[in-house]
């Protein structure tokens, strides 16, 4: 996954105006930072979205990103 298609799951998956809140300020314990912390870290952005959907419980069909093509079909 890369950042812009992090990014856009994010959008579609949060809503446009409360994705860059929760990147920039939502406490992830299981990265050890926000989303955007981990991102500057290097964590991949595969590795954030799955955190945020574990923390979130979005459903398994929707955690390749809605909108978006699911990777384990490729």
């Amino acid at each position: 996954m890369r950042h812009r298609a992090f990014r856009t799951a994010v959008a579609e998956e949060f809503g446009e105006a409360h994705s860059g809140v929760l990147l920039r300020d939502y406490w992830l314990a299981t990265l050890g930072s926000t989303p955007d912390d981990a991102l500057a870290r290097g964590v991949s952005p595969r590795d954030v979205w799955d955190a945020l959907c574990s923390e979130f419980d979005v459903p398994e069909s929707r955690r390749h990103g809605r909108g978006l093509s699911d990777p384990q079909e490729k």
